[in-house]
């Protein structure tokens, strides 16, 4: 692992760091073979039906497993991090779903959800989205209970378990942050944001710069890692997007600097605590970070993963045009097979290929294809929309998904880890 990194300052006063002697290799992919093979077949949206044998065999099994589960988040149970070598990192690269948030507690849902990544062999576990606010109700009282449930649910399917701390909310109903940081000390510790193309709200972002904000985030970092560590079926813990969306009140410099440099922090303190865990940011914007952004986050291994799949998007895919910054999309084509790459699959990619809607209605096979092809991802996050999961799961049926363990995505460990393992389970 590369450990050329500066240490970086919380204080919200400092430009970012960067480190300059990563091997970056750049490396390009066509994806237009493959896609006018399948994609008249994908089109058809054709069902997958499993025997009613396995469909009862697996209702039965998940009921079972949500009680059980029940019971055992009752005895929390800690995993020490002293359980696992110091340096492998557990490394289950493959297909997950990304489960939609009002259904990460809601047990009927759950049901489906479990026979479904049952009858999926390419699919190895779930994303969950959760908030600080969720995390820790009142300062200094943590409630992990879900996480619990969900982890010893899927523990007992062999099926793994991602989460993803949300900073930011895309309502103005809830906010990120617990009530107990909406003081002066913490600067109210959230800020409304719109899109850059009116001043109307459309939700709430974390006030990382403030170093108290940060510091309890950090605090909430290190439960999380004590806890689930070394958790076998525990596969990657990551931050949302970097993209602040447009402030309704002005930033100062001084304000945005520290909120990516306290980022970055964010992102240090949880390689400290998760050593044995992939942790990733989600990185999209503003472009003109992205290169010290991605190189000081490679630096310190972590997981390079972007929001959306965008096939056409102009922003994502911007790359060597004179005077105008890369798009995200182009690091992750530099750090292939250096750091871990997992772009997600949100429900507005499955309609149009651009971020402001003039694009083409895409298939799931060409998402895919873009995901693994020139994204080049080792974990791809796919949600789980009404409209789109039987699409999904057919095409992740197919035999180019069931081959080997990764779905037909990279495996191999990338450069940015001193080691990989797939740990034997003593489950």
């Amino acid at each position: 692992m590369n450990t050329n990194i500066k240490a970086i300052p919380t204080n919200g006063t400092q430009t970012l760091t960067t480190t300059n002697n990563l091997p970056i290799e750049k490396i390009g992919s066509n994806y237009s073979t493959e896609l006018c093979i399948y994609r008249n077949a994908i089109k058809s949206r054709i069902n997958v039906n499993p025997s009613m044998a396995v469909k009862q065999m697996y209702t039965m099994l998940i009921m079972a497993l949500l009680f059980i589960s029940m019971v055992l988040a009752s005895e929390q149970r800690v995993y020490a991090a002293t359980q696992l070598e110091e340096n492998p990192v557990k490394w289950h690269p493959g297909h997950y779903y990304a489960i939609i948030d009002s259904g990460k507690n809601n047990l009927k849902y759950l049901e489906q959800v479990y026979r479904e990544i049952g009858e999926t062999p390419a699919l190895r576990g779930i994303q969950i989205r959760y908030t600080w606010a969720e995390l820790e109700p009142k300062r200094g009282v943590y409630d992990f209970t879900s996480i619990d449930q969900r982890l010893s649910e899927l523990t007992a399917l062999k099926k793994r378990l991602v989460i993803l701390l949300d900073t930011k909310t895309f309502d103005t109903s809830t906010f990120p942050v617990p009530d107990y940081v909406n003081t002066i000390r913490f600067e109210w510790g959230k800020f409304a944001f719109s899109r850059y193309d009116n001043n109307t709200p459309i939700g709430y972002s974390t006030s990382l710069w403030n170093p108290h904000v940060h510091d309890r985030l950090a605090v909430l970092i290190s439960k999380l890692g004590e806890r689930y560590n070394s958790h076998p079926y525990f596969e990657g813990i990551g931050l949302s997007e970097t993209s602040m969306g447009t402030p309704i009140n002005t930033l100062s410099s001084t304000q945005v600097d520290g909120y990516y440099n306290n980022l970055l922090s964010l992102n240090q303190h949880m390689r400290q605590h998760f050593p044995n865990t992939m942790t990733f940011q989600v990185t999209n914007y503003p472009r003109h970070i992205l290169e010290q952004f991605t190189n000081t986050l490679t630096a310190m291994g972590a997981a390079l993963a972007a929001a959306d799949v965008l096939i056409e998007d102009p922003g994502l895919n911007m790359k060597d045009k004179p005077y105008t910054p890369d798009g995200v999309y182009s690091y992750f084509q530099k750090l292939t097979g250096i750091a871990p790459l997992a772009p997600a699959v949100m429900g507005q990619n499955y309609t149009n290929t651009r971020q402001d809607g003039t694009g083409y209605d895409p298939t799931v096979w060409e998402l895919l294809l873009f995901a693994r092809n020139n994204l080049k991802a080792n974990y791809i996050f796919w949600t789980r929309t009404p409209e789109h999961y039987e699409e999904v799961l057919q095409v992740l049926n197919w035999q180019e998904q069931t081959n080997d363990p990764a779905g037909g995505l990279d495996s191999t460990c990338p450069a940015a880890y001193s080691s990989c393992t797939n740990i034997v389970e003593p489950y």
